[in-house]
């Protein structure tokens, strides 16, 4: 089934898409037992046949899951489907990212294989649970790919050692980041449109096809399986995956935010040094060119008795490098004076007894609570 499966979709792919040129849909219809046909039906058609208005089928929406007259419109982006208590339709198939999960998978959870529920779930279960089942994996799959990405590139950049930032790096970064945004959003996207369905208990039930067509599923629900229930649970499954993958993108954009100020206090500091340097060179050259007066003093070519004696050349030149360097001793000194940071004030002992044992307990609390942060900075640090 897969080979003769990716041998139509290959050949169809090859033909031109009729969908981008006039009203029609390339369809792909699964029924229960995962059969599947293949055949393009006009919009006009199609929404006539389902039973549906012609704005049903226009999928405005990137992320959208509605009910219409015992149907089940669903959007997942690229992923147009109709699902009916019979079949399961998907529209415009032909997408190069739908081949493997098209052919490999989605006929297998239609037909019921694999479930871990005592009963046979209605067939409207089986095509959510796959269609939401799928759009979670490439959720996952996108996270999967950017974290190491993103790892690899912070722990390059976020090295005390290095003086300078690799653009090429930030510009990596840059480009993880705006994926990594993008996916939040998607996720966010996909978590309300969830929710809406939850909080809405009408609308759990609209989802329930079966339970007002099947007489079967209606006698399950007196009988004590309710199956909006069922639903109820079915999506929040899915929502509290997509919470766990919303976690973890928000836990590497803080890791992100992190490294970022992690990079400003090591270029500061590195900077920093760099002045204090210029600073000191330049205190010496001051140094040198006050006492270096006195040279220019014994180079105006005026005649005077001392340039005739042979020692004063060895005591004017020592005079000046002793001189220039106790006064740029001086200025460092000073330099170093000013530039050390200020000790924190010093609590007297008699305050320290006078404070109440719950202010007491209260800073304890308080640094003990601050002690992860501190831990965890420290530690990304030497990393």
């Amino acid at each position: 089934f897969a080979g003769g499966c990716w041998q139509q979709v290959t050949t169809e792919a090859s033909q031109a898409t009729l969908a981008s040129v006039a009203p029609v849909f390339a369809v792909m219809k699964l029924d229960r037992e995962g059969n599947t046909t293949y055949f393009e039906k006009k919009k006009t058609e199609l929404y006539q046949e389902l039973g549906l208005q012609a704005r049903d089928l226009r999928f405005q929406h990137l992320i959208s899951i509605a009910t219409r007259n015992n149907r089940i419109i669903v959007r997942m982006e690229f992923l147009k489907a109709v699902i009916t208590p019979e079949f399961l339709l998907i529209l415009d198939y032909r997408n190069l990212n739908l081949e493997h999960w098209l052919c490999n998978e989605l006929a297998s959870q239609l037909a019921g294989e694999g479930q871990l529920v005592t009963y046979s779930l209605p067939f409207e279960f089986r095509a959510i649970e796959a269609i939401l089942q799928y759009w979670i994996s490439k959720l996952q799959g996108r996270l999967n790919t950017l974290q190491p990405q993103i790892l690899e590139t912070l722990e390059a950049l976020v090295d005390p050692k290095l003086l300078s930032v690799d653009r090429s790096k930030l510009h990596i970064l840059l480009q993880n980041g705006k994926s990594l945004s993008e996916l939040e959003t998607d996720l966010k996207v996909f978590k309300e449109t969830i929710l809406e369905i939850l909080d809405e208990e009408e609308l759990i039930e609209e989802l329930c096809l079966s339970k007002w067509t099947d007489p079967q599923v209606f006698e399950e629900s007196a009988s004590g399986i309710d199956h909006a229930e069922e639903m109820e649970l079915l999506l929040e499954n899915y929502y509290r995956q997509a919470e766990d993958l919303a976690n973890e993108a928000r836990e590497l954009r803080v890791l992100i935010d992190d490294s970022e100020s992690i990079i400003f206090i090591n270029l500061d500091s590195h900077r920093n040094v760099m002045m204090r340097l210029n600073l000191q060179l330049t205190m010496g050259t001051f140094s040198l060119s006050l006492f270096g007066l006195i040279g220019v003093a014994f180079g105006m070519n005026l005649e005077s008795s001392l340039e005739e004696d042979p020692r004063i050349f060895w005591l004017v030149t020592g005079i000046m490098f002793l001189g220039s360097g106790l006064i740029w001793r001086r200025l460092l000194s000073f330099l170093g004076r000013h530039l050390e940071p200020p000790l924190p004030p010093h609590v007297p002992a008699v305050l320290k007894k006078s404070l109440p044992a719950a202010a007491r307990t209260e800073v304890k609390s308080s640094s003990l609570k601050a002690e992860p942060f501190g831990l965890s900075r420290s530690t990304l640090t030497n990393e």
